[in-house]
């Protein structure tokens, strides 16, 4: 019986990757990519909502009725929940794709960078009951966090864009 080190040592592991398909592996490369855009657009939707939260709180009278109706602490709720579903899927995926397509993964800041952001946004979302119980400390922590993650996202994105164009020139 061989060890997990034997077994990834030899090479085995790598034998199922031989029988996918020259063309699902190639395309499967812009899968994490479109995903990403996709996430990236959520998530500043989730921001707008967050925003309109605020507003709603801050407001009085026949303002803050108007902007209750506009439902946004469940609508940002509900995209949040999206937003890192999707996050946590898009990281695998992408570390999956890269692995599928060269046999090992790219140690290197877009990677790295990812990885925070998952778990960034994971600690994100476990503020959630504490928001809903009213706790500042949560809300200042979530909106620290969402601001971290909001950057780094737009750095994923131009280095993303960065690593199609080499896909793309190697094609």
């Amino acid at each position: 019986m061989l060890s997990l080190t034997t077994f990834l040592a030899h090479g085995e592991l790598s034998m199922p990757l031989d029988k996918i398909p020259e063309s699902v592996k190639v395309y499967s490369q812009f899968a994490h990519p479109a995903l990403m855009w996709v996430l990236f657009g959520l998530t500043i939707y989730a921001l707008y909502l967050g925003v309109q939260i605020r507003r709603t709180r801050a407001a009085e009278g026949d303002l803050k009725k108007e902007l209750i109706k506009g439902k946004f602490n469940l609508k940002h709720y509900q995209i949040g929940s999206v937003v890192l579903a999707l996050m946590v899927v898009g990281s695998i995926a992408g570390m999956v794709v890269t692995y599928i397509n060269n046999g090992k993964l790219f140690v290197g800041s877009h990677l790295l960078a990812g990885l925070g952001m998952t778990a960034l946004i994971a600690l994100s979302a476990a503020l959630s009951p504490f928001m809903q119980k009213g706790q500042d400390w949560a809300r200042y922590t979530h909106i620290s966090l969402n601001v971290v993650i909001m950057s780094l996202f737009g750095w994923q994105a131009l280095t993303g864009v960065q690593i199609v164009q080499r896909i793309i020139s190697k094609m």
